[in-house]
Protein backbone atom coordinates (compact mmCIF):
# COMPACT_ATOMS: atom_id res chain seq x y z
CA UNK A 1 0.00 0.00 0.00
CA UNK A 2 1.83 3.59 -0.64
CA UNK A 3 1.78 6.76 2.07
CA UNK A 4 2.49 9.77 1.71
CA UNK A 5 3.73 11.63 5.12
CA UNK A 6 4.45 15.32 4.54
CA UNK A 7 6.56 16.88 7.46
CA UNK A 8 8.33 20.34 8.27
CA UNK A 9 5.79 22.76 8.01
CA UNK A 10 5.24 25.73 10.58
CA UNK A 11 5.21 29.25 11.13
CA UNK A 12 7.59 31.20 9.79
CA UNK A 13 8.29 35.04 9.45
CA UNK A 14 8.23 36.14 6.19
CA UNK A 15 11.61 36.70 4.37
CA UNK A 16 12.07 32.98 6.33
CA UNK A 17 12.69 29.29 4.56
CA UNK A 18 11.15 25.96 5.49
CA UNK A 19 12.19 22.77 4.24
CA UNK A 20 9.17 20.09 3.36
CA UNK A 21 9.95 16.07 2.84
CA UNK A 22 7.39 13.53 1.70
CA UNK A 23 8.30 10.31 2.37
CA UNK A 24 6.83 8.01 0.14
CA UNK A 25 6.04 3.88 1.64
CA UNK A 26 6.04 1.29 -1.36
CA UNK A 27 8.42 0.45 -3.73
CA UNK A 28 6.93 2.38 -6.87
CA UNK A 29 8.66 5.84 -5.91
CA UNK A 30 11.73 5.89 -8.51
CA UNK A 31 8.89 5.04 -11.11
CA UNK A 32 6.49 8.36 -9.79
CA UNK A 33 6.35 11.53 -10.86
CA UNK A 34 5.77 13.29 -7.75
CA UNK A 35 4.79 16.88 -7.39
CA UNK A 36 4.21 19.91 -3.99
CA UNK A 37 0.19 21.43 -4.34
CA UNK A 38 -0.75 23.86 -1.66
CA UNK A 39 -4.65 25.02 -0.63
CA UNK A 40 -5.36 28.31 1.34
CA UNK A 41 -8.84 28.44 3.29
CA UNK A 42 -11.50 28.99 0.35
CA UNK A 43 -9.22 28.21 -2.28
CA UNK A 44 -8.91 25.17 -4.50
CA UNK A 45 -5.39 23.12 -4.70
CA UNK A 46 -3.00 24.32 -6.88
CA UNK A 47 0.19 23.14 -8.08
CA UNK A 48 3.48 24.62 -6.71
CA UNK A 49 6.29 22.26 -8.38
CA UNK A 50 6.23 19.29 -9.56
CA UNK A 51 9.19 16.71 -10.73
CA UNK A 52 9.12 13.25 -13.11
CA UNK A 53 10.84 10.42 -12.67
CA UNK A 54 13.84 11.84 -14.49
CA UNK A 55 14.43 15.07 -12.63
CA UNK A 56 12.66 17.55 -14.84
CA UNK A 57 11.66 19.47 -12.89
CA UNK A 58 8.50 22.63 -13.21
CA UNK A 59 7.00 25.52 -11.36
CA UNK A 60 4.39 27.59 -10.84
CA UNK A 61 5.29 31.40 -11.51
CA UNK A 62 4.09 32.51 -8.05
CA UNK A 63 7.29 30.44 -6.35
CA UNK A 64 10.14 30.53 -9.35
CA UNK A 65 13.49 31.65 -8.10
CA UNK A 66 11.97 31.16 -4.47
CA UNK A 67 11.23 27.55 -4.23
CA UNK A 68 13.14 24.55 -4.89
CA UNK A 69 11.72 20.85 -5.74
CA UNK A 70 14.18 17.58 -5.14
CA UNK A 71 13.72 14.56 -4.61
CA UNK A 72 16.06 10.97 -3.36
CA UNK A 73 15.42 8.02 -4.59
CA UNK A 74 17.44 6.24 -2.22
CA UNK A 75 14.85 7.62 0.30
CA UNK A 76 11.90 7.82 -1.38
CA UNK A 77 11.82 11.35 -0.35
CA UNK A 78 10.81 14.16 -2.27
CA UNK A 79 11.61 17.93 -0.97
CA UNK A 80 10.82 21.48 -1.33
CA UNK A 81 12.93 23.84 -0.17
CA UNK A 82 11.02 27.73 0.42
CA UNK A 83 13.13 30.51 0.15
CA UNK A 84 12.15 33.80 0.50
CA UNK A 85 8.53 33.27 2.05
CA UNK A 86 5.46 35.65 1.44
CA UNK A 87 2.48 35.62 3.44
CA UNK A 88 0.52 34.90 0.28
CA UNK A 89 2.55 31.53 0.83
CA UNK A 90 0.26 30.36 3.69
CA UNK A 91 -1.34 27.31 2.81
CA UNK A 92 -1.77 23.51 4.02
CA UNK A 93 0.70 21.93 1.30
CA UNK A 94 -0.02 18.36 -0.30
CA UNK A 95 2.62 16.18 -1.70
CA UNK A 96 1.39 14.06 -4.80
CA UNK A 97 2.45 10.90 -5.89
CA UNK A 98 1.16 9.75 -9.69
CA UNK A 99 1.97 6.63 -11.50
CA UNK A 100 -0.90 4.68 -12.58
CA UNK A 101 -2.97 6.40 -9.79
CA UNK A 102 -2.96 9.27 -7.83
CA UNK A 103 -1.82 9.30 -4.19
CA UNK A 104 -1.99 12.18 -1.87
CA UNK A 105 -0.53 12.86 1.80
CA UNK A 106 -1.96 14.25 4.68
CA UNK A 107 -1.15 18.24 4.40
CA UNK A 108 1.36 19.97 6.32
CA UNK A 109 0.61 23.70 7.45
CA UNK A 110 2.51 27.01 6.77
CA UNK A 111 1.86 30.23 7.60
CA UNK A 112 4.25 32.77 6.99
CA UNK A 113 3.41 35.47 9.34
CA UNK A 114 4.62 38.75 11.46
Amino acid sequence: QVQLVESGGGLVQPGGSLRLSCVVSGSIFSLSAMGWYRQAPGQQRDLVASITRGGTTNYAEAVKGRFTISRDNAKNTVYLQMNNLKPEDTAVYYCKLTWNKIYWGQGTQVTVSS
